[in-house]
């Protein structure tokens, strides 16, 4: 796999931002029959592309939602009772009472970017970037590709491809 730059990543993302924002529009206006075939081949094909240990920005700028059992699941990992592990690393988001981390990096993330807590990892890290998604059209609307692509390379590889792969399908 070749290696890639995240910075120029980041930098192209802003740069698209506003025409993938326009084609996404487009797609949620003229639905396409074969989108989960369409999305599976957008995802495999920014996989060929990206390598998630080379770059863990997701690790490093975004914080996950945690559930009540994944806070408790973990906390018993790294030894620490639940409101321990709460106290210490994570707060209740005032926008939307979700659980996220109080700063990022996340602490679990080494400096090998590999989590520590990979098998255990929350609900939100393990299907991280939810590129093939029954409810695409949903998140579209509420611009989580968009609002990723920028933080996450292989997203923005994703809509690249999948901006290919429907105007091929056209």
């Amino acid at each position: 796999m070749p290696k890639f730059n995240v910075a120029a990543r980041v930098r192209r993302a802003h740069q698209k931002k506003k025409g993938l924002a326009l084609f996404l529009k487009k797609l949620s206006r003229k639905k396409p029959k074969n989108l989960q075939k369409m999305l599976k081949q957008a995802d495999q094909a920014a996989w060929q592309e990206v390598a998630c240990l080379e770059c863990a920005n997701c690790c490093k700028t975004m914080t996950p939602t945690f559930t009540r059992p994944e806070v408790k699941r973990i906390a018993e990992r790294v030894g620490m009772t639940f409101d321990q592990y709460f106290d210490k690393y994570l707060t209740v988001d005032e926008d939307n009472g979700d659980i996220v981390n109080k700063k990022q990096p996340c602490q679990h993330l080494g400096r090998d970017n590999k989590c520590r807590v990979y098998d255990i990892r929350p609900g939100d890290c393990s299907g991280f970037p939810h590129h093939v998604r029954r409810d695409f059209y949903h998140q579209v609307s509420e611009k989580l590709y968009i609002n990723n692509s920028p933080r996450c390379p292989a997203t923005l590889s994703f809509l690249e491809n999948l901006e290919r792969v429907v105007a091929e399908n056209a």
